[in-house]
C-alpha cells in the first residue's frame, strides 16, 4: 500500500481539514460534501485522514466488520457471541463513478435462491465501509439511484438488499466524503441536502503559499516514506486527539441557548425541513469536544452555520451557495445569552487564523465565504442591425429605448455605439422536448430508454450475471421440463437455462445543444431579453431532466462554441448571460460548428443522444447565397437523424416563416416563443420529430407552428 500524504502537511484548507476531523469525532455529524475546482488538494486531504482514523475491533471472519463487544445481531454472518475481536486499520473505501447498484449494495444470487433455497449474498462496497470512510470522488457524476442508497444508507445505518422476495439487512454505518468541481454539474437540491456539512475549496492566491504547496509536494513524490516521517508526531497528535475527542463527546452539553441560536439561524436563511437544525446541533457539538470543551459556545454555533447552512440555501441550479456572514452575526447577536450554556464568546471568533499544525481550536475554523455573485452582467454589445425592421410589431419596454437609438436623445446611432446588457426575461415551465425512438445512453428524464430501473416491459436471456429477474417468465420456461427434469410433485425445478432477465424501460438523459442566434436582428427592439428567458428555461428544464447541455452561437461572421457539452447548466447561465449581440447572421456556420460539436461529442459518449434546440428568427445574411448555404448544413441533421428543433423568434405583424422552412430542412418541428410554455394550448405535439418521421411535417408549418 503506498504511503499516503500526511493530514498534517496539506497547506492552507483550514475548512476543509476542520470539517473532515468534525465528522471523524463524531460520524453522525452527517459527511462532507467537498467542493472546488480541480487541483485544490480535495482528494489528497479525504486520503489523508483515512490514515488517522483509529484502528477497530473486528469479529474474527465476519465480512461485515461486526464489533465484537456488540456485534450486529442481523450480520448475514452472524450469530456471533460477544468476546474478543481482531485489530485493524479503519478502511477507506472508494466508490467509482461507473459503480452498478449490486457492486456498491451488494449481489445475491438469485439463480441459488431459486434452485436451492440457498440465500447466497456477496457484501458489495456499502459492507466494506463499514465502520470506516466511504469515499465517492466526482459525486455529482454519479447516478442519482446510487446517490440515494447511499445517502439513505448513511442516514439509516444500515443497508438493505431485495430481489424477487428474497432480502438481506446489514449494519452499514462510515464517514461519508463526497468531492466535486462545479464547472462539471451539480446534485440536486434534495441530494445537497443530505450530506452534513459543506466545503468550498479553491487554490490559493499567495505566491509564498502556492510555492510552500509545491516544495511539499515534490519532496513527498521524491521519498513519500521519509516525508511521512517528517510529519510522524504531528500526526501522532491529531490521531490522540481524535479519540480523546471522541471520548469527550457524550458529555459535551449542549444548552437551550445554543439550541435558539440555531433555530434562529435556521429560521432566519429560510433553510427548508429540520435536517439543519440537527445538522447544526452535532456540528457544535462536536466543534466543542474538538476544542477539550464540554459546553457549546456561540462560536461553536457560528462556525457550525458555517459548515452546515451554505449548500442548503441553494434552490436551483443558479444559486450561488454561500452565507451572509453579516446577518448571521446579527441573528446570533440578537439571540445571544449566557444562560444555559451559551458562553459570551465573541460570535466572530471562529478559531485560529490557520496555523499549519492543529491547535485546541482545531485546524483552520475560520470558515464561511460571502455569497458568490452570479453571472457577471457586464460586456458591451454590437448594437448593429444589418437586418432592418422586421420587428416593427414589437414595442420596446416602458422606460427602455430600441436597441438601434441612443439614450439621450432617441436618435439612431447607426453602426455602432454600446449596448447595455440584456438581462433575460423571468424563466417558466417549458414543454417536454423529447428524442423520438427508444434509447440506451445515461440514465435521467427526458427521452424513452431501456434502463436498468423502470418498467418492465419483457424478457430475454441474460448476458452476464442476472440481475432483474422477470418471474413469470423464469416459470414460464421452466414449466414445460418439469417430467424430464423428474418433478412429479409440487415445486418447480429451474436451472441456469430458464433464467430470464426483465428488460425495463425508463428515461434517459440527452445531449441538448442550444444554437442561439446572436445578430442584429435578434437584438433588435429588445427581443433578445425574451430569447434568454427562452433558453434559460429550457436549461432549467434540462437540469431537472439530468441532461448534458452545450451552447453554440454564431454573429457578425463567425460561430464560436460558447460551451463545450458539460453537465454544469450554470456554466451555460452564466454563458447565455454575458452574451454579445449585433452583426450579421451567418446560420450556415452556427449549424456547421454544431455539426462538428455533435461529430466530437459522438464519439466520447456514443449511447448519449443528442438534442439540437435552434433559436433564431430564421433569416440568413451575409456571404454568398446565404439562405441556401443554410439549407445544405441544416440537412446534415437530417440525414445524420438528430432530432431538432426551432425556437421561432420571428415576431411582427408580417412574418416570413423562415423558421419553420428551416426546421423542414433539419428534419424537425418549429416552435413559437409562446407556445414553448408549458402552460400554452396552441401546441399539440410535444415530441421531437426525427428524419424518418414525415420529414415534410416542418416544411409545412410556415406561420402556423407546431408545439414539440
Amino acid at each position: 500500500m503506498s504511503t499516503p500524504f500526511p493530514f498534517t502537511a496539506v497547506v492552507g484548507q483550514d475548512d476543509l481539514r476542520l470539517a473532515l476531523l468534525l465528522n471523524a469525532v463524531s460520524p453522525a455529524v452527517g459527511g462532507v460534501l467537498v467542493r472546488g475546482e480541480k487541483g485544490t488538494a480535495k482528494s489528497t486531504a479525504v486520503r489523508a485522514l483515512s490514515a488517522l482514523m483509529p484502528q477497530v475491533d473486528v469479529v474474527p471472519g465476519c465480512r461485515f466488520s461486526c464489533a465484537p463487544h456488540a456485534p450486529d445481531p442481523a450480520c448475514p454472518d452472524g450469530p456471533h457471541e460477544v468476546g474478543p475481536g481482531v485489530p485493524r486499520p479503519a478502511r477507506m473505501v472508494e466508490l467509482p463513478v461507473g459503480a452498478s447498484e449490486d457492486r456498491l449494495v451488494g449481489a445475491l444470487d438469485i439463480e441459488r435462491a431459486l434452485s436451492e433455497g440457498v440465500k447466497a449474498f456477496e457484501p458489495g462496497l456499502l459492507a466494506d465501509a463499514h465502520r470506516g470512510l466511504l469515499y465517492v470522488d466526482e459525486v455529482n457524476l454519479l447516478h442519482d439511484h446510487l446517490v440515494d442508497l447511499l445517502l439513505d444508507a448513511a442516514a439509516m445505518g444500515a443497508s438493505y438488499v431485495e430481489r424477487e422476495g428474497v432480502s438481506v439487512r446489514h449494519a452499514a454505518r462510515f464517514l461519508l466524503v463526497g468531492t466535486m468541481n462545479p464547472e462539471e454539474g451539480e446534485l440536486r437540491p434534495q441530494l445537497l441536502d443530505r450530506f452534513g456539512l459543506t466545503v468550498e475549496v479553491a487554490a490559493s492566491r499567495e505566491p509564498d503559499q502556492r510555492v510552500e504547496v509545491v516544495r511539499r509536494r515534490l519532496a513527498y513524490d521524491d521519498d513519500p516514506e521519509g516525508f511521512a516521517g517528517r510529519w510522524a508526531d504531528e500526526e501522532s497528535d491529531v490521531r490522540a486527539r481524535i479519540v480523546a475527542a471522541r471520548e469527550l463527546l457524550p458529555s459535551v452539553r449542549l444548552g437551550d441557548g445554543a439550541l435558539r441560536q440555531i433555530a434562529a439561524t435556521c429560521a432566519a436563511f429560510e433553510v427548508d425541513g429540520m435536517r439543519a437544525d440537527i445538522v447544526m446541533a452535532r456540528t457544535a457539538t462536536a466543534l466543542a469536544a474538538w476544542a477539550g470543551r464540554t459546553d457549546v459556545l456561540a462560536e461553536d454555533v457560528r462556525q457550525a452555520a458555517l459548515l452546515a447552512l451554505p449548500h442548503r440555501r441553494r434552490r436551483n441550479p443558479f444559486d450561488a451557495p454561500g452565507l451572509d456572514e453579516d446577518k448571521l452575526d446579527e441573528t446570533l447577536e440578537e439571540f445571544a445569552g449566557d444562560e444555559d450554556g451559551l458562553g459570551d464568546s465573541d460570535p466572530g471568533d471562529s478559531g485560529d487564523s490557520g496555523d499549519e499544525d492543529p491547535d485546541p481550536d482545531g485546524p483552520g475554523g475560520g470558515g464561511g465565504r460571502p455569497p458568490q455573485d452570479g453571472p457577471d452582467d457586464g460586456g458591451d454589445r454590437d448594437s448593429g442591425n444589418d437586418d432592418g425592421g422586421e420587428c416593427s410589431g414589437e414595442v420596446p419596454a416602458q422606460g427602455e429605448a430600441p436597441a438601434n437609438e441612443s439614450q439621450n436623445g432617441g436618435a439612431p446611432t447607426p453602426g455602432a455605439g454600446e449596448q447595455s446588457p440584456v438581462r433575460a426575461a423571468e424563466p417558466f415551465r417549458t414543454k417536454v422536448l423529447s428524442v423520438p425512438g427508444l434509447g440506451e445512453g445515461a440514465a435521467g428524464r427526458r427521452s424513452r430508454a431501456r434502463t436498468e430501473h423502470g418498467r418492465t416491459t419483457g424478457a430475454r436471456r441474460p448476458r452476464g450475471a442476472l440481475t432483474k429477474l422477470h418471474l413469470a417468465a423464469t416459470v414460464q420456461a421452466a414449466a414445460p421440463h418439469q417430467r424430464a427434469r423428474g418433478r412429479t410433485g409440487p415445486g418447480l425445478v429451474v436451472r441456469r437455462d430458464d433464467l430470464r432477465q426483465a428488460t425495463r424501460e425508463g428515461r434517459e438523459g440527452n445531449l441538448v445543444l442550444f444554437v442561439v442566434d446572436a445578430s442584429g436582428s435578434m437584438a433588435a427592439r429588445q427581443r433578445m431579453g425574451a430569447v434568454k428567458g427562452a433558453v434559460l428555461s429550457l436549461l432549467l428544464d434540462a437540469y431537472q431532466r439530468r441532461d448534458k447541455v452545450g451552447l453554440v452561437t454564431f454573429r457578425g461572421s463567425a460561430a464560436e462554441v460558447a460551451l463545450p457539452p458539460t453537465s454544469s447548466v450554470d456554466a451555460a447561465a452564466a454563458r447565455l448571460e454575458s452574451l454579445p449581440t449585433g452583426g450579421r447572421t451567418p446560420l450556415a456556420a452556427g449549424l456547421l460548428r454544431a455539426h462538428d460539436v455533435l461529430r466530437v461529442e459522438r464519439l466520447r459518449d456514443p449511447a448519449r443522444r443528442a438534442l439540437v434546440v435552434l433559436v433564431t428568427d430564421g433569416r440568413a445574411t451575409g456571404g454568398p447565397e446565404p439562405v441556401a448555404l443554410a439549407g445544405r448544413a441544416a440537412r446534415l441533421f437530417a440525414a445524420d437523424k438528430v432530432a431538432s428543433v426551432v425556437v421561432d423568434c420571428e415576431s411582427g405583424l408580417v412574418r416570413l416563416g423562415l423558421a419553420g422552412q428551416l426546421a423542414g430542412d433539419l428534419g424537425g418541428t418549429a416552435v413559437t416563443l409562446d407556445e414553448l410554455r408549458a402552460d400554452s394550448i396552441a401546441g399539440l405535439v410535444r415530441d421531437v420529430q426525427g428524419k424518418g418521421q414525415d420529414g415534410s411535417r416542418g416544411r409545412s408549418q410556415g406561420n402556423s407552428r407546431r408545439a414539440a
